[in-house]
């Protein structure tokens, strides 16, 4: 009887390889376009432009990325982009944890109404036309902050870091720290805070990824050539006829030394890799974050 239950359990079923390969499946429609753009990347133009190129570089070379990394435009965008995109992931936090912390405390006074009142902006928001004229009448098109400040608060981000408070961290902390004469500011620095690492690294992935792909508020609340993002600036170059133009009128004038299905994907891949060197580093704390915050015990 032991044994028919242990076969059982070793049994693979059909439902389990259908699910297997239906996660590779899906795993493959991630990474085979980024082995794709990769490879385009450090191919020849000549490779490139004759349609040999798929998953392997042909004809090695570096001129894509040499001619997009002498490009000022290009890497003062960067730079640009690199800092609006901390400037609101540390913001985001700190906002949204001064949110989630009062409304995790269950003696706050209408504390249920108060959350239902923040909800209720994950599903209505005005649009980009009283977006856009809100903006205007506080001064803030064409200025760094309008990239900057909308996405400092996500009604999403405080209801999983309130659900963690609540949750995870017994109250009989809270208790022994107001016993030893703590106020609730010293009580969230020094208690809250520390405890908080893997769901805070979490939602800071979650903005910095959010802030580092998006354009359209820059396409929509911006006309400065100094206020475009990288992932703006690429916007245009993929659906320029001629993108590789658009690096020689900044860095050098003459024939282009890339093609353009090449520049375009290394221009990809400088803006693609950062995001991903940071991941590693808060990984450690993703999956645990994630989890966390949605279970009770």
């Amino acid at each position: 009887m032991k044994r028919t239950e242990r076969e059982n359990r070793e049994r693979v079923s059909f439902a389990d390889v259908f699910i297997v390969c239906f996660i590779a499946a899906l795993c493959l429609t991630c990474i085979l376009p980024f082995v794709h753009v990769t490879a385009k990347s450090l191919s020849s133009s000549r490779a490139v432009l004759s349609k040999e190129v798929f998953f392997l570089p042909i004809e090695w070379n570096l001129d894509s990325y040499t001619r997009v990394l002498n490009s000022p435009l290009m890497t003062r965008q960067m730079g640009f982009t690199a800092l609006i995109t901390v400037g609101q992931t540390v913001l985001s936090l700190v906002v949204t944890a001064l949110c989630a912390y009062p409304l995790s405390r269950r003696y706050l006074p209408g504390r249920f109404w108060l959350t239902m009142f923040v909800m209720i902006t994950m599903y209505f928001s005005a649009g980009v036309i009283p977006s856009y004229l809100l903006y205007k009448d506080l001064g803030l098109l064409n200025t760094p902050w309008v990239l900057v400040l909308p996405g400092v608060f996500s009604a999403y981000n405080m209801l999983i870091l309130r659900t963690y408070f609540m949750n995870t961290i017994p109250d009989s902390l809270e208790e022994s720290a107001v016993i030893d004469g703590a106020g609730q500011f010293r009580i969230f620095i020094q208690i809250w805070a520390p405890l908080s690492l893997p769901v805070f690294a979490t939602l800071a992935l979650w903005v910095a990824v959010a802030r580092w792909n998006g354009y359209a508020d820059a396409m929509y609340y911006t006309t400065a050539r100094n206020l475009q993002p990288i992932q703006y600036l690429l916007y245009n170059m993929i659906l320029s006829a001629t993108p590789s133009e658009s690096l020689a009128g900044e860095s050098q004038v003459g024939v282009p030394l890339s093609a353009p299905e090449a520049l375009q994907s290394a221009t990809i891949m400088f803006a693609t890799v950062p995001i991903l060197v940071v991941y590693p580093f808060l990984q450690k704390y993703f999956v645990k974050g994630v989890m966390l915050g949605s279970v009770k015990g």
